[in-house]
């Protein structure tokens, strides 16, 4: 509880947005930075682009915001086609290259810090592609979207966390997903997959996890 207490106690955070190179051109992107000493790099990928996914999407800014409180500089973007970012939806698959283009500014920029990976819905499962090209201390899934994409089995630390009355995602998919990986999940009682009325208790979740990482 302490760390979510120091997080509500802390100034707003301010986002910088830039434009980097990505597979497909321009990409569309945004950083929010660490009142204090950097201590790693999250990298947080926001829902499905053709039914209004973006990085200002509330719960990407909810986990941007609550990365870049501990210590870590966030980062985000628009994913190919969505915003001011170049080309058109590839079905996850240039996504991935897309996060992975965000992976190296970021490397650039900051240098060999850790990694923490966070993707709600279908950015979930590019992230889950992106762990397979970088090493990452944590993986943070909100509503994976397993119904929709063959998601496979992930880290046996990955912070899952879904919506109970999750109407896009339902709560039993994920829970069969995650069975023949005696993955745990946490669940949010009463959420449905945007957790609306609920950022609050999505923030406390994941600053409690991985504060303990840092």
């Amino acid at each position: 509880m302490a760390a979510f207490w120091q997080l509500t106690h802390l100034p707003p955070v301010t986002s910088q947005h830039f434009f980097i190179d990505g597979p497909a051109g321009r990409l569309e992107a945004a950083a929010a930075m660490p009142s204090g000493e950097c201590r790693g790099i999250a990298l947080v990928a926001h829902p499905h682009p053709l039914y209004g996914g973006t990085m200002d999407n509330k719960v990407v800014a909810t986990l941007a915001k609550t990365f870049s409180r501990l210590g870590l500089a966030a980062f985000r973007l628009n994913f190919r086609g969505v915003g001011q970012s170049d080309g058109e939806f590839d079905q996850g698959i240039g996504e991935t290259g897309d996060m992975l283009a965000l992976a190296g500014h970021a490397r650039h920029e900051l240098g060999e810090l850790p990694i923490m990976l966070a993707g709600f819905s279908f950015g979930g499962y590019v992230q889950t592609r992106v762990l397979e090209r970088v090493e990452a201390q944590r993986l943070v899934l909100v509503a994976p979207a397993v119904k929709h994409f063959k998601i496979g089995p992930v880290p046996a630390d990955t912070l899952v966390i879904h919506g109970e009355q999750d109407e896009v995602v339902p709560l039993a998919d994920v829970l069969d997903w995650a069975r023949p990986q005696n993955l745990p999940l946490t669940v949010v009682p009463g959420a449905g997959h945007f957790f609306h009325g609920q950022l609050n208790l999505l923030a406390r979740i994941v600053s409690d996890t991985c504060f303990r990482l840092l």
